[in-house]
């Protein structure tokens, strides 16, 4: 049988159909460029290191993947305090102070929900209280006068503070703790017995003051009016209130008024209950104090001694500055 010759262009036409289609099959069975085989090993290849790998890794400030959370675990383990250079935790910052004004975060409207929230979503558990809006913080008289507070006594270093102030003829207000005024009552006798007022600031200082219920924040401001009032005996008025740490609200405000009292802040702050130094506290209240300010110290709730020391200090240099004594407005 003669076989049938095949002319040489032709030929050589199959032969490149034969090794173009052959080309195509390899292509697809080892996963071309751009192909989902070749983008999923191009993926496996760049994937980041596992936590365990990333912290075997290099140490010397180069950079590093982070390592990432395996699924499933725990995500306050992400909260962890992160490690300083020595390889022990960073502590966490120090709590505010017990008598420190409250922060802006609790006088903060809460976020209102955006547009894409779900509807129905659950509010936060908790919400801002609403601010006080009337609360003190000038003397009666106005012009060039300071009105002297002292809070958390009575306690024993205010017997110390009276001397002081009948030295130089000062007359200050005392915003006292309901449970310090029954321990002392013949010290509150002679506070009023020497012409200075009294102030309610709650039965046992509670904080923070806007996280007790309604209830609470009642019994505190209205027991520890009582308290004081028997404790100085007669009739003494009671013209303020103070809430522990500044701590107003609306809520409270109310309640105070409700007892017939108004609500006590103050203008210079030198921290004096947390013992700064005498020459702190002095130089606070130098740079601070402008005519009408109400100045804030403490008389009661710990070791006093600082503030008795510069109150020596204060006294008479207010006096030489012209100041005039004078009560809060009420």
């Amino acid at each position: 049988m003669v076989k049938a010759r095949i002319p040489a262009p032709r030929r050589s036409l199959l032969l490149g159909a034969s090794a173009l289609l052959g080309t195509s099959a390899l292509l697809v069975a080892c996963g071309a460029p751009g192909s989902p085989s070749a983008a999923g090993d191009a993926a496996h290849r760049t994937a980041a290191p596992s936590a365990s790998t990333s912290a075997s890794g290099p140490t010397d400030g180069g950079s590093s993947v982070a390592a990432r959370p395996t699924p499933g675990e725990d995500a306050r383990t992400s909260a962890s305090p992160a490690p300083t250079a020595s390889g022990s935790p960073t502590p966490a910052a120090p709590s505010s102070s017990p008598y420190a004004p409250p922060s802006a975060a609790r006088t903060t409207a809460p976020a209102q929900p955006g547009a894409g929230s779900t509807p129905g979503a659950s509010a936060p558990a908790t919400h801002a209280p609403a601010p006080a809006t009337g609360v003190l913080r000038h003397t009666a008289s106005g012009g060039r006068t300071v009105a002297l507070t002292f809070d958390d006594g009575p306690g024993p270093a205010t017997g110390r503070v009276l001397d002081l102030l009948a030295q130089y003829g000062a007359k200050a207000t005392f915003c006292e703790i309901g449970d310090n005024a029954k321990a002392r009552p013949a010290t509150v006798q002679r506070i009023v017995a020497e012409g200075h007022r009294l102030c309610d600031h709650t039965v046992d200082h509670p904080q923070p003051m806007h996280a007790q219920t309604h209830e609470q924040q009642v019994a505190e401001i209205r027991d520890a009016k009582a308290d004081i009032e028997r404790a100085a005996g007669g009739s003494p008025t009671i013209t303020w209130w103070r809430a522990p740490g500044g701590d107003f609200t609306a809520e409270n405000e109310r309640i105070g008024a409700d007892f017939g009292m108004k609500s006590l802040g103050w203008t210079v702050d030198p921290r004096d209950w947390a013992r700064p130094g005498v020459q702190a506290i002095v130089s606070d209240v130098q740079r601070n104090l402008r005519p009408g300010g109400v100045v804030l110290m403490h008389d009661g709730g710990g070791d006093r001694s600082q503030t008795v020391a510069a109150l020596e200090q204060l006294l008479p240099w207010m006096v030489a500055q012209g100041y005039v004594f004078d009560f809060p407005q009420s």
